[in-house]
C-alpha cells in the first residue's frame, strides 16, 4: 500500500494549509487562493464529444471542507449544448456515441460505489 497523498494549498481563510489528496484527483491545485471550504478534488474527465460539440463531461468530484453541501465523493455530470439539426446518418452516431457513454457513466458509478465503501470502512 503506497503512503496517502496530500497538498498544500493557499487559502484566504486559513493561510497555508496541508491536507490529503485521493489517488483518483488529477487536479492541479495551483488556482488562486480560495476558502478552505472551497477545496475540491477533481478525477479525469470523461467526455462525449459530437462533431466538435461537447454534449456531455463527467467525473469524480468531492470538496471534503464544504459547508453547506455534502462533503462525500460524487460524481459530477454535465450536459452539453448540442443544438444541431441531424441527418439520418449522424443521428445514428450521436445514438452511438450515447450508447457508448452510458457504459462510461456505469464504471464512474462502480467506481464511485467502491470509493464509497472504502470511506465507510474508515
Amino acid at each position: 500500500m503506497s503512503a496517502p497523498r496530500t497538498i498544500t494549498v493557499h487559502t484566504t481563510d486559513r493561510g497555508i494549509v496541508t491536507v490529503p489528496e485521493p489517488s483518483w484527483c488529477v487536479d492541479s491545485h495551483d488556482q488562486h487562493p480560495e476558502a478552505l471550504a472551497d477545496l475540491g478534488h477533481r478525477g479525469a474527465g470523461h467526455l462525449a464529444v459530437f462533431y466538435g460539440y461537447e454534449v456531455a463531461r463527467a467525473e469524480l468530484t468531492q470538496h471534503p471542507y464544504a459547508e453547506e453541501s455534502d462533503r462525500g465523493i460524487g460524481g459530477y455530470v454535465e450536459m452539453g449544448h448540442l443544438a444541431r439539426t441531424l441527418t439520418p446518418g449522424e443521428l445514428d452516431e450521436l445514438a452511438a456515441l450515447l450508447v457508448d457513454y452510458a457504459g462510461t457513466l456505469r464504471h464512474l458509478a462502480r467506481q464511485l460505489s467502491v470509493l464509497h465503501t472504502q470511506e465507510a470502512g474508515r
